[in-house]
């Protein structure tokens, strides 16, 4: 039985039927108007083509939502435009674009564990973990007291992601970057 939503349900993630098409919510937000009802715009992407959009709905509107069954991969390597993935129950590999994957791609670290999105017995993309440990490859050194002000300094891992981290962290150090918000959470344990 299909699962229905509204837009009080959209949420970033969301992936809903929409113009017979697949779609994954990438922001959305909630204005209420003067003297009609509510909208709720968002940006889309289409998840067989890639293709984003914005979008205005009102408030209330119904769509069908996309439940995927998960299957358990492993990131493997870049090889020229496609990103190589192995199916850890049949070991095949799996060959998935930058359209596919949207931003995704500045968390894939090598030997990292994904679930493929399936549907119908395809790749519709991927679902990262939380959190991802990523190795710090440039940041400005810190200064004695540059903490008084609080606040942080940016940091470009090994993806090119560039998040803000504390004064305190150095190039090559390996912190914990929450996949959802792309913001440090943590210094990496050391094992």
């Amino acid at each position: 039985m299909a699962q229905v939503v509204d837009t009080s349900d959209f949420r970033p993630g969301l992936k809903i039927k929409w113009e017979g098409g697949m779609w994954v919510i990438l922001e959305c937000s909630h204005h209420k108007m003067g003297r009609g009802g509510a909208i709720v715009r968002g940006k889309l992407r289409n998840l067989e083509t890639g293709s984003s959009v914005d979008q205005s709905f009102k408030s209330g509107e119904r769509f069908e939502r996309i439940v995927f069954d998960e299957r358990p991969a492993q990131y493997q390597y870049k090889d020229g435009d496609s990103y190589v993935f192995m199916d850890m129950e049949s070991y095949d590999q799996v060959y998935l674009t930058e359209d596919m994957l949207g931003d995704a791609v500045k968390y894939l670290i090598d030997d990292l564990e994904v679930s493929f999105d399936m549907y119908e017995d395809r790749v519709m993309g991927i679902e990262l973990p939380n959190s991802v440990a990523m190795q710090i490859t440039d940041t400005p050194p810190g200064f004695k007291g540059d903490t008084a002000s609080g606040g942080g300094k940016p940091a470009t891992t090994e993806t090119g992601l560039v998040v803000t981290v504390p004064f305190f962290v150095e190039n090559g150090e390996t912190v914990l970057v929450d996949t959802r918000t792309g913001e440090y959470l943590e210094r990496a344990k050391k094992s």
